[in-house]
């Protein structure tokens, strides 16, 4: 292997301005959404109070070292909630948000229609260290988060470079708390009202959390199907229910 000199040259003859492509990127949508957040708050207290109860009563039937430690680590997860009437208008601003974010990264929507397969709220454990480990929605076109209860004191997301190539070719960074294209995560710490929608391909993860003030998010999944498909799919479900 040949050792490449640094610097290059200065004389003219060897100047050659290069144009700056950037390909594959990442979208990531980010905004404050306060106009939801109080009613919001207010409906997912059901279902984060029935989440606890199914826990606590799954806990029972648990080994004794595990109802030893309790929640610790773990969260309150609810039911899909897409369907409750009275989340109607963020379910329809999500949706919305969702298709114009693929229509702006490009994608041809035409003869298609976006479905949830998965709107759901959660609340970290207020015994501690409650978190996710990275993960992807790998078979998801769209998701995201609304945040209700946060502060620079809980859990926040981390979102990791897709790209298994540029992970695995990684190198230093310069400086690392500035986001750059050799950026390979970035650490986003939302207020109560922030709204992030990005590719399900993403890998994300959250971290531990110390349970010093509440943590709660809603976390939705959106996949793509051809309408015709949606149609039957919703003739049957109508046939079922008779």
């Amino acid at each position: 292997m040949n050792d490449i000199k640094q610097g290059g040259s200065n004389t003219p003859k060897n100047h050659v301005d290069f144009r700056s492509a950037f390909y594959f990127q990442t979208p990531v949508w980010i905004a404050e959404v306060p106009m939801f957040l109080k009613n919001t708050i207010k409906i997912t207290d059901k279902y984060i109070k029935k989440a606890k109860k199914n826990l606590k009563d799954k806990l029972k039937n648990e080994p004794k070292w595990k109802k030893d430690i309790g929640t610790f680590g773990l969260s309150y997860h609810s039911e899909s909630f897409s369907n409750d009437p009275k989340a109607k208008d963020l379910v329809q601003f999500i949706g919305q948000r969702s298709y114009e974010f693929l229509d702006w990264s490009g994608f041809n929507l035409t003869d298609h229609s976006l479905h949830f397969t998965e709107f759901w709220v959660q609340e970290f454990s207020e015994k501690g260290g409650g978190h996710h480990s990275t993960h992807q929605h790998w078979n998801q076109h769209v998701s995201g988060f609304y945040f209700l209860k946060c502060s620079e004191k809980t859990s926040y997301p981390v979102f990791h470079d897709p790209r298994p190539g540029a992970e695995m070719t990684k190198l230093f960074m310069k400086n690392p708390e500035q986001i750059t294209m050799a950026t390979n995560q970035v650490h986003y710490k939302p207020k109560p009202g922030t709204m992030i929608i990005f590719p399900g391909y993403v890998p994300h993860e959250f971290v531990v959390d110390a349970a010093i003030e509440p943590f709660r998010f809603v976390h939705w999944n959106i996949k793509v199907v051809e309408t015709a498909i949606s149609k039957e799919r919703s003739q049957k479900d109508e046939l079922q229910k008779k």
